[in-house]
């Protein structure tokens, strides 16, 4: 894996699932990101499948592999995004969901002859695209979004889509159909980084709430975000991400539109959703509020940024850390 530096093992998260991966276009079961989930989420069951070339006999390949192994959380990139929307009933992960893949073969030089990016079960190496598969794919789409109203289907998926993914832009297309689209820093592909950074809060969030598990509550004043300069405060980034590994974190402040999206580019995925834009910050109900604002009564425990005990996020990091998460 070409970051190693981002990975970390997290046991206890989805233990005893089974997740459901559906490769890309021209991918296989064997991806990159199928390791990476499996070195990630070690307690976890990974299945993922070499799909079929053409795409009806590939979604019934998925189908019949949801009602064999029940999964608890499908992760579906690319094509494998537009197969995983028609997985109705499951929680579902959508990253770069290639919703008008017939276009984005046509578009891209996707068709003749195509090698395989990783290798398959099978042994086969190439396969082939002509007008009459991009004509089955074409078809196959629209079946997308035929379940998006169904009882529950608007808290079950989740879209992620990269600000720098130059082949597929579904994103205006998803949040016609779902509400939970949120952009993250990175290409088409995923990498360590953006996989850790953006793919492994959202599993967070719905194998807590899949579990009913309450994490104690960190508010976060935005004010401590941020140097002299608005730039990221020294140690911030590093301090969100040990946070959100035990916490529940939401970030606070004044309802002026450029906190917003200072948070969208600097904390990204992690904020979405857990921005609270108020001046009443004694009202907020948890177990910890660190601010640099000189607060009143609260009903959090007040950990004051910038004070001897708490001057960088290192310290603030290093409190935490004593606490083991409670």
């Amino acid at each position: 894996m070409e970051n190693n530096q981002y990975i970390k093992q997290f046991p206890e998260l989805m233990k005893g699932k089974t997740i459901l991966y559906v490769h890309g276009f021209g991918s296989s079961g064997q991806s990159g990101t199928v390791g990476r989930l499996r070195e990630v989420l070690p307690s976890a069951r990974i299945v993922a499948p070499d799909l079929p070339i053409h795409p009806e006999e590939a979604l019934q390949l998925l189908l019949d592999t949801c009602r064999q192994e029940q999964p608890r959380l499908i992760i579906g990139t690319s094509m494998g995004g537009m197969y995983a929307e028609m997985l109705s009933g499951y929680d579902r992960i959508l990253t770069n969901p290639a919703f008008q893949i017939a276009e984005t073969m046509q578009s891209h030089g996707l068709t003749g002859k195509q090698q395989f990016f990783s290798p398959r079960r099978d042994g086969v190496q190439e396969f082939y695209v002509d007008k009459p598969l991009v004509k089955e794919y074409r078809q196959l789409s629209e079946q997308n979004f035929a379940h998006a109203y169904d009882e529950g289907e608007q808290q079950r998926v989740f879209g992620l889509f990269g600000d720098a993914d130059p082949l597929v832009h579904t994103q205006v297309l998803f949040g016609e159909h779902y509400s939970q689209a949120i952009s993250f820093h990175g290409e088409h592909r995923m990498n360590d980084k953006s996989f850790m950074h953006s793919v492994l809060p959202v599993i967070r969030w719905i194998d807590d709430r899949q579990e009913h598990r309450e994490r104690p509550i960190i508010y976060i004043g935005v004010e401590t975000l941020a140097d002299g300069y608005g730039n990221p405060a020294s140690s911030m980034q590093k301090a969100v991400r040990l946070l959100i590994e035990q916490y529940q974190v939401y970030f606070v402040g004044p309802a002026e539109e450029h906190w917003g999206q200072w948070l969208q580019e600097h904390v990204n995925v992690p904020a979405w959703h857990h921005a609270i834009y108020t001046y009443r910050r004694d009202l907020l109900y948890g177990d910890y509020l660190i601010s640099r604002q000189k607060e009143g009564d609260t009903m959090a425990t007040l950990l004051e940024f910038g004070s001897d005990t708490f001057k960088t996020w290192e310290d603030t990091i290093a409190y935490f850390e004593r606490l083991g998460g409670q």
